[in-house]
């Protein structure tokens, strides 16, 4: 049976987006509400006459006058009997060994209605981001998609199930999160701001300045081995814009920060986050600098990291560019351009581009730009014309690498010109829990650049390039692959993903055709450029891109500024509201 099921979510991000897909992938009517006010919440009820509402989620109470009038399903990112706002905050920093979702329905208790499902998982050493983006919403989807079939199929009561002994816990406190530098050993360092992961960092200073601390990195021994001697929580190095700081047995790269904003700062007024050493640059300046070779056996992080696998003459290299939420800055962008051209001096056949962990990529970087309109000099314009132009520059060196195949493999999300840059390889591959965004227009109307106009028509046609660009939905990788964005969807676990990539790239790199398959690849190239050159399309691009950035519509600046602000939505978008 096909369900009208409304989605009510305090912002569409990634949870949301996977089971709003899954679930019209199955047939079911969706519609999504932004959980702005309970007079808005009403009014949608009223309109869209859901089946049932879903709530994956949020941060306040269904009101009274939507649960009593329709079934709504809470999705809680913890096991039955978890009550509270902060569930995987906890379990992050109390390293939890098992962790799971509870789908419940809403009867007035916080987290504490009849149980509709379940699922658990294995907790791993990782950021509540990265476990929510996966571990958490490969549970949600298989409870959710439980409680939904139950439903569907006529249930309208919740199964009967073990009572679980409940337990509250507050709003996680920057006390419970509070790093003790001369005690903490790297571990619990590295667990108070994993729980912190995102939102909202973890309070502490930097250079004697209140600073919320993030996107942290353990450091190896090689990286601490000349600071041995130095106090816990002294500052020690920079790469890739993280700052090194000493733990009592160890040490930490700490990759963002934001600046504490004083008492009665007005809603977007105040800082946001961006590369740590960036928001000190005169004293992260004074430290060493420690850039990490691309090619390395140490296990030590860094943004970039190249290996090689397979025998003499058919070897795959494999480059990952692990950037925090796939934000590609200029510098960012000009790091990987010349990595892309260093490996391409190497002896592979295939060339696995791998993103990150987290996310493949999200194209430019709203962060950094938006730091460049407080610097004097410089504008948020500026700052977007050579970010754009710096992406278009990795796209470019990804589409010059005729010598060889190429591969984008995604094993995490994409959006925006993340998305056009993978389509720069020659073929894409993905994990089924990825989830796409393979449009603009959701930041301000933007037009968009990486060459798309040139890579999503040889892919999907003209009338489906439009298509796929004015729908600005989320898109599963199995239906990105039967559309044919995509060339292969794997369905197997995340866990052992990037083995099975590189064993299918070694497969491709062996292959008796190879070298036709790189001719062919040669030929369709020199014969695009004949028919219209890739200077053509990125001028014509950029001319679009230029009136987004320096015209008179403000749109685009705007909607970056409450993204990066983190603004509350004062309404739902159009195109995710059909019920208005």
């Amino acid at each position: 049976m096909s369900l009208r099921i409304l989605l009510l979510c305090h912002s569409f991000n990634s949870l949301s987006q996977r089971l709003y897909a899954e679930l019209r992938a199955r047939g079911h009517q969706l519609s999504v509400e932004l959980d702005i006010a309970d007079s808005v919440t009403e009014e949608a009820v009223a309109l869209a006459r859901p089946d049932l509402v879903l709530a994956p989620f949020l941060k306040r109470r269904i009101p009274a006058s939507v649960w009593q009038r329709v079934p709504c399903f809470v999705v809680h990112p913890g096991p039955p009997g978890d009550q509270g706002p902060s569930a995987l905050d906890w379990a992050v920093r109390d390293r939890e060994r098992a962790w799971g979702v509870t789908v419940l329905q809403a009867d007035g208790e916080f987290d504490a209605g009849p149980v509709w499902a379940q699922a658990a998982f294995d907790m791993r050493p990782a950021t509540k981001g990265s476990l929510y983006r996966r571990e958490v919403t490969r549970a949600a989807l298989q409870a959710t998609l439980e409680a939904v079939e139950r439903f569907a199929a006529g249930e309208r009561e919740a199964p009967p199930a073990a009572l679980a002994s409940p337990k509250w816990r507050p709003a996680m406190r920057q006390s419970d999160r509070a790093i003790h530098w001369s005690r903490d050993d790297t571990a619990t360092v590295m667990a108070r701001l994993r729980c912190a992961d995102g939102q909202p960092g973890v309070l502490d200073a930097l250079w004697g300045q209140a600073c919320y601390l993030g996107d942290a990195h353990e450091a190896s021994a090689t990286a601490i081995a000349e600071f041995t001697d130095r106090a816990p929580g002294e500052l020690l190095a920079v790469r890739d814009g993280a700052l090194l700081r000493r733990t009592v047995d160890g040490g930490v790269w700490i990759g963002q920060a934001r600046r504490a904003d004083p008492p009665g700062t007005a809603p977007g007024q105040g800082h946001f986050k961006q590369v740590a050493a960036g928001l000190f640059p005169s004293e992260a300046a004074a430290l060493p600098q420690r850039p990490a070779p691309l090619m390395r056996a140490d296990g030590e992080w860094a943004e970039l990291r190249y290996t090689e696998h397979g025998p003499e003459g058919a070897r795959v290299g494999c480059l990952s560019f692990d950037f925090c939420n796939g934000a590609m800055s200029t510098e960012r962008c000009e790091r990987l351009r010349d990595a892309l051209l260093e490996v391409r001096q190497r002896p592979t056949r295939v060339l696995l581009l791998l993103g990150g962990e987290g996310f493949f990529s999200n194209g430019i970087d709203l962060n950094s730009i938006e730091a460049a309109a407080h610097r004097p000099g410089d504008s948020a314009a500026d700052e977007s014309w050579r970010n754009i132009q710096a992406m278009d520059d990795v796209a470019l060196a990804v589409l010059e690498t005729t010598d060889r195949l190429t591969v984008s493999v995604m094993c995490g999300n994409a959006g925006a010109g993340g998305v056009f840059l993978a389509l720069a390889a020659d073929q894409v591959w993905a994990h089924e829990g990825v989830v796409l965004n393979p449009h603009y227009k959701n930041m301000g109307n933007l037009y968009g650049s990486e060459y798309w106009t040139y890579l999503l028509p040889r892919r999907l046609g003209e009338a489906g390039a439009r298509e796929l660009m004015a729908g600005r939905l989320p898109l599963r990788a199995a239906d990105a692959q039967r559309i044919g964005l995509i060339d292969a969807c794997d369905d197997g676990p995340r866990e052992g993903y990037e083995t099975r990539v590189i064993e299918r790239a070694l497969a491709l790199a062996g292959s008796y055709n190879h070298c036709e398959q790189v001719a062919a690849k040669q030929a369709r190239r020199a014969a695009d450029e004949a028919h219209c050159p890739l200077a053509r399309y990125r001028e014509q691009e950029l001319a679009r891109m230029h009136r987004n950035f320096y015209g008179f519509d403000p749109s685009y600046h705007v909607a970056r500024h409450h993204f990066v602000h983190k603004l509350p939505h004062a309404w739902t978008p159009r195109h995710l509201a059909v019920h208005r």
